[in-house]
């Protein structure tokens, strides 16, 4: 494809009419509670902060700030409830998860909406991913909730207590079905708290499970920043934190909790390597470098931030990328048009363009699309670099951004000595004709999740997690289920 011919197609793209999504219908309060107990009630401290809408810089919404005392009520709670939510039998849990699957389901425009408006990701991931992957691992957790026994045979499965989970701002629905759903069915009750930039669809899941009639204290919601959180972590009457979000926090958690008996799942921080090998699908390959850096503004723990090429494709890789890269629509998240939405936060943009100027101060080669972003709102152009190594920053530190380093490889000892070079060991993705190659490098990467010929794909029933400092534990499948019991 020719350079004008490149341009032709940018421009059409462009030119596209808006396809806006209508949020008229779209039923949002002006101030929320805390959710305890079955119903919303005000913080003990009376204190509210805004959540906004980063791709306009519009305040949606006030949300409680949750104190210490708050925390203890909603703990107390899901005691309570504990005793009468573990001894109903499996298929009665299994009813009540089920019927919450539904629910997001009939509600699925709505959730959809809200999550781009308070998440800044594009509409189409939203409606097309976010949504229907949390539905489903309800439907998945309400299947496992009367079969413990066969799911952990020779074992008396027995649940946990009362879960402390708190969820990240980069898919606020999906992060909280992977914690509740297991939770419910394993027996448990649940303390969440969603993270401060996007509460706004874990206080409609809320609303949700009110309206499911699931019992009251099962479920509690509350707000707040990291002090909400470290009120969570180091109550006594926890019996298992679940944390995704980064590595540093993930470590003070860990260090909260030693010489306690909770259990703890740890899902933290990733610098992905995405190999393409020359015998790759290549066009297919670079469908899935775009996937793997630029789904959801590249805010995405296992995000394929580390690109390895061999190079004997190189020239031809990186030519078709950059080609790739003028397509990409960056614009307003509700656009149905949209490929890369709003960086969820202005410290988040200032934290990647401040990765952007170091990678160009360690020398690399800077390659952004040559489009236009919104002046209003936190956008950011999606960005290579060229010419990097092992020891540049870019490459070693996770940007949780649209920001690719690019990298060539000759041999398969090379790459992956330099794709296991790293601090983390969350995810991978492999891109060859072999099958043979596949299954050597799944052996040898040190990552929890391999993709070959395909990037990002997820599903209820396989388990996800990391290795070295990207945590430890599973959620997802039966993994996911067993974090949650006791034997």
């Amino acid at each position: 494809m020719s350079k004008k011919e490149v341009k032709l197609k940018f421009n059409a793209a462009w030119e596209l009419a808006p396809a806006l999504e209508d949020t008229k219908h779209i039923s949002l309060k002006k101030q929320y509670d805390l959710f305890i107990d079955g119903e919303f009630v005000k913080p003990n401290s009376k204190k509210y902060f805004a959540t906004y809408n980063p791709s306009t810089e519009e305040k949606i919404a006030e949300v409680a700030d949750a104190d210490e005392k708050d925390v203890d009520k909603a703990v107390k709670a899901a005691r309570a409830a504990f005793a009468k939510w573990s001894k109903l039998t499996g298929k009665e849990r299994g009813k009540y998860i089920y019927r919450i699957a539904r629910l997001i389901q009939e509600r699925a425009r709505e959730f959809a909406v809200i999550e781009t408006m308070d998440g800044g990701k594009p509409i189409r991931e939203s409606r097309d991913i976010d949504v229907p992957l949390a539905a489903n691992h309800f439907f998945y957790y309400a299947g496992w909730a009367d079969k413990l026994e066969y799911a952990f045979p020779n074992r008396t499965p027995k649940p946990l207590g009362v879960a402390g989970q708190i969820i990240p701002w980069n898919f606020p629905l999906l992060m909280a079905a992977w914690k509740i759903a297991p939770a419910l069915a394993a027996g448990n009750t649940v303390v969440l708290k969603p993270a401060e930039t996007t509460p706004l669809t874990a206080l409609k899941l809320a609303e949700l499970i009110r309206d499911s009639g699931l019992p009251n204290g099962v479920v509690n919601i509350i707000t707040g920043a990291g002090r909400t959180g470290a009120a969570i972590v180091n109550h006594p009457d926890i019996n298992k934190i679940a944390f995704t979000g980064s590595t540093d926090v993930g470590k003070l958690i860990q260090k909260s909790i030693a010489g306690t008996n909770k259990k703890l799942t740890l899902e933290l921080g990733g610098k992905a390597a995405n190999i393409i090998f020359e015998d790759a699908p290549l066009d297919q390959a670079v469908e899935g470098i775009i996937n793997g850096i630029f789904f959801n503004q590249g805010h995405v723990c296992c995000a394929g931030s580390r690109l390895f090429v061999q190079e004997s494709v190189a020239d031809i890789v990186i030519r078709k990328l950059k080609d790739r890269m003028e397509t990409l629509r960056v614009g307003n998240p509700l656009d149905k048009n949209t490929d890369i939405g709003a960086i969820n936060s202005k410290e988040q943009l200032l934290k990647i363009q401040d990765y952007i100027k170091i990678g160009k101060d360690e020398g690399a080669d800077m390659h952004q699309s040559s489009c236009t972003i919104p002046k209003q709102g936190y956008f950011c152009k999606p960005t290579i670099f060229l010419n990097t190594s092992q020891s540049h920053r870019i490459v070693q530190e996770e940007i949780f951004g649209p920001v690719l380093a690019i990298q060539t490889f000759r041999t398969i000892e090379e790459v992956i000595e330099k794709a296991n070079n790293i601090p983390y060991g969350l995810s991978a993705g492999v891109w060859t004709d072999k099958g043979s190659k596949i299954f050597n490098l799944t052996n040898k990467l040190k990552a929890g999740v391999v993709w070959a010929n395909t990037y990002n794909k997820f599903d209820p029933t396989s388990p996800f997690g990391g290795y070295k400092e990207s945590g430890f534990g599973r959620e997802g499948g039966l993994h996911g289920l067993g974090a949650y019991l006791q034997f």
